[in-house]
């Protein structure tokens, strides 16, 4: 039986934007009292080497359609920091974007406005949201969030801003309870006059992996299914047999 083809709604991109030292290290770049965890007291170490160059490439990912995903401790910070801060196009961007929230322990009403709790596993509501959204969903910080959007397979862009210092210290990007091997497209990248390396990776697509035996009926073209090429191009299958 021939599947219809279904154009799938939604298609917004999970984009991560990470500060990382060269050891890994993400948590408290941006001022000495962001996130003490654990004894952390390196706070604000990535502040010593801004330059304009790092903020184009983040307004880059903020000036088109986008919302806030953030998991709770970003959040918290995010809203108790920004509202308060002298207007700025940065902040004025945060204020008014809409904000969705991944948390088992916060509960609504939110105490920042456009701010919605997402219900259920992190990973399966992110995942729903992509569906529906078109717009891309912008995560900074939110380590734990991004550990599980990782895992599930949904980031499909990571711009890191990778600092030429290392701390020996703080929570890292990628702990080495991680989600196992994966691999990354570099996309682009740049180096600042303060020596941050601008770099932007997107996962591998791993088309391949449906290659070596093909299901009854199936065609491949280059060695991929129609499965493959439906899901490169945005579309999902319907098999009428099954209705």
């Amino acid at each position: 039986m021939t599947p219809t083809i279904r154009k799938r709604y939604g298609m917004g991109k999970v984009i991560v934007i990470e500060h990382l030292t060269l050891d890994g290290v993400m948590q408290a770049p941006g001022h000495p009292d962001e996130d003490p965890r654990n004894g952390f007291r390196h706070g604000g170490w990535a502040t010593r080497a801004q330059d304009p160059a790092m903020q184009e490439a983040v307004g880059a990912r903020m000036s088109s359609a986008w919302s806030l995903l953030a998991g709770r401790t970003t959040y918290e910070r995010f809203a108790d920091y920004w509202p308060r801060q002298a207007p700025n196009p940065f902040t004025e961007a945060l204020d008014r974007v809409q904000k969705y929230v991944a948390s088992t322990t916060l509960a609504e009403p939110l105490p920042w406005r456009n701010s919605t709790l997402l219900k259920g596993e992190a990973a399966d509501a992110v995942a729903g949201l992509k569906e529906e959204l078109a717009e891309n969903l912008v995560v900074f910080g939110s380590g734990v969030l991004v550990s599980s959007l990782l895992a599930g397979g949904l980031v499909d862009e990571l711009l890191l801003l990778i600092h030429p210092l290392t701390l020996g210290s703080g929570r890292r990007l990628f702990p080495d309870s991680g989600s196992g091997l994966t691999t990354f497209d570099l996309v682009d990248s740049a180096t600042t006059a303060t020596g941050v390396i601008i770099a932007t990776y997107q996962p591998v697509k791993h088309y391949a992996t449906r290659a070596g035996g093909a299901e009854p009926g199936e065609f491949r073209l280059g060695g991929w299914s129609r499965l493959d090429l439906a899901e490169a191009a945005g579309l999902d299958l319907v098999d009428e047999a099954a209705y």
